[in-house]
């Protein structure tokens, strides 16, 4: 069974909201981020979406996109990042997926972009800025390698492109819980729940809601209304905060366990 449907599955057997937590990679540095990954797994991620550093995002808030900015400069890349989790692949249990802008893929070649990422133990894929309809090529090279290609869907999202998300995609749909960009919120968008209740009628895929969740009570409720909940600018906040200091694990994985703790 692909690690990403195990994990859903495991998280519906056993009655409780899963987390799925974001980080981008090279933040500190690439070296940091492959300490950052297990960490994650012994704290208790299902899932972790690994962020691909890019000059032009359009999804990302600025905590996010300083992180790109300190990743870049100190010399991340694509093919870096693909090193990384490979090198670190065999100590981490829980399923990654590669959050990435469609620029970086494009320029390595699809065909060449999806064969390394399985090889590297990438679970998913999920581009910012490939719509599902122009989805085509990059998506018969994942499937062929046996990656999940995941889907974001938004608040103003038709129901048809909701039953298109779940017929091309695999492992998850991701819902963004707000319209803008990423960046943690005191309070959790209205609405949220007859937004998953829609998704759910369009497909049998877990349902995992991001954008603005920072808190434990976020997670408890995203926990009650869909079977995950993403975790990301807080995360990087902390990652940011701690810097390339003895601290950075320690802050990471007491920070992750503390939402998981708190459910």
């Amino acid at each position: 069974m692909p690690r990403i449907t195990d994990a859903f599955a495991r998280i519906r057997s056993e009655h409780r909201a899963g987390l799925v937590t974001y980080i981008t990679a090279g933040d500190p540095t690439l070296a940091r981020t492959a300490d950052i990954l297990p960490a994650l797994d012994r704290a208790g991620a299902d899932v972790i979406e690994v962020g691909v550093p890019f000059s032009d995002p359009l999804a990302d808030g600025p905590v996010i996109q300083r992180a790109s900015e300190r990743a870049l400069a100190a010399g991340a890349t694509l093919d870096g990042v693909l090193e990384m989790i490979a090198a670190v692949r065999a100590s981490v249990h829980a399923p990654i997926v590669l959050f990435s802008y469609a620029n970086p893929m494009y320029r390595m070649g699809f065909p060449a972009f999806a064969s390394r990422a399985a090889r590297a133990g990438v679970d998913g894929v999920l581009t910012l800025d490939v719509p599902m309809e122009e989805s085509h090529a990059l998506r018969q090279e994942l499937v062929a390698n046996g990656i999940d290609m995941i889907f974001l869907l938004s608040p103003t999202t038709t129901v048809e492109r909701m039953r298109l998300a779940g017929e091309l995609g695999s492992g998850f749909v991701y819902a963004i819980s707000r319209l803008g960009v990423t960046g943690a919120r005191a309070e959790m968008a209205a609405g949220i729940g007859g937004f998953v209740q829609c998704i759910r009628l369009c497909t049998t895929l877990p349902v995992a809601v991001g954008f603005g969740l920072s808190r434990p009570d976020h997670v408890a409720a995203i926990g009650s209304i869909a079977d995950a909940a993403v975790v990301g600018s807080a995360l990087v906040q902390v990652i940011a905060d701690a810097g390339d200091t003895p601290e950075l694990v320690p802050c990471v994985e007491t920070f992750v366990r503390s939402p998981r703790g708190l459910r």
